[in-house]
Parts: C-alpha cells; sequence; structure tokens
C-alpha cells in the first residue's frame, strides 16, 4: 500500500506540476499576443495602414479621449482620429505593462514637423481584438493635428 502511495503522490504531484507549468506557459502566450497586438496599433499609424488597424479592433470598438469625452464607435474614430496618422513619423514606447486582457501604454510620438508629444493609452481586449481603447493626454500637443501649443 506504501509503494502504490508513494508511485501515485509523485504521479499526482507531477500532474499538478505539469498543470501549473501550462497555465502559466498559456498566461506568458496570453500576455505575449495581447502586447503584440497593442503593438500592431503604433505600428499602422506609422505606416499609415487602416486595414492594418482595423484587423485589431474587435466589433462593437469604442475610444475615449479627452476630446471624445463619450465613447465613439470605429467609424467615428476613423474619420475623426485615423487623419493624423498622416503626420505621424514614429513612436517610442517608453513603458507597456499587460494585465490579462487589459494594456497600459505610454509613449513618445514624433509628428512629421519633429514635434514630440508623450501619452498614455489603456487598452481592454476581448477575443484577441481591441474592444477599447482610452486615450490620456494633456494640455497643449497632446496629439498630431492639435494646433495648440
Amino acid at each position: 500500500m506504501k509503494n502504490q502511495f508513494k508511485k501515485n503522490g509523485v504521479g499526482f504531484l507531477f500532474a499538478i506540476t505539469l498543470l501549473l507549468l501550462t497555465i502559466h506557459c498559456t498566461a506568458q502566450g496570453s500576455k505575449q499576443s495581447n502586447e503584440k497586438i497593442v503593438r500592431t496599433v503604433y505600428t499602422a499609424y506609422e505606416k499609415k495602414d487602416w486595414n492594418m488597424l482595423k484587423s485589431v479592433l474587435a466589433e462593437g470598438f469604442t475610444f475615449t479621449s479627452p476630446v471624445d469625452v463619450h465613447p465613439i464607435d470605429i467609424k467615428a474614430y476613423k474619420e475623426k482620429c485615423w487623419p493624423n496618422s498622416a503626420n505621424i513619423k514614429k513612436f517610442e514606447i517608453d513603458k507597456l505593462m499587460v494585465d490579462g486582457d487589459n494594456v497600459f501604454v505610454t509613449y513618445h510620438c514624433w509628428n512629421l514637423k519633429g514635434t514630440v508629444f508623450w501619452n498614455t493609452e489603456y487598452f481592454t481586449l476581448k477575443d484577441g481584438k481591441i474592444k477599447a481603447f482610452v486615450c490620456f493626454f494633456g494640455p497643449g500637443i497632446g496629439f498630431p493635428n492639435n494646433s495648440a501649443k
């Protein structure tokens, strides 16, 4: 009986260890996947590729910013925000933090005139797509088409 318990105990511990490793690897894979999805937003702006951006936006997508206090849908986002891509030169991501389906990004961005602005953005993902995108910026230059000094 003791030998059987030792065999089963070792097997049980092995199964639990394998399960925990699988959960950890799945969480790491999800974290890397969500990071890649969010990074696609910035790449799409740099490449001026609407289809690339649209490919990572979920059905029912909403965007909110200090300009758009109430969430806007994908159609309004394309009309109001996407034209900013024409003025984007490059992004430098300072910090990107993934917590499950929530991603925070702080970056510096250069427009084509060489002006730098700095924003923080919060993304909510669902089923591998961006469901909500909230942009936080302060007074002055907070987005590339802003003419404030």
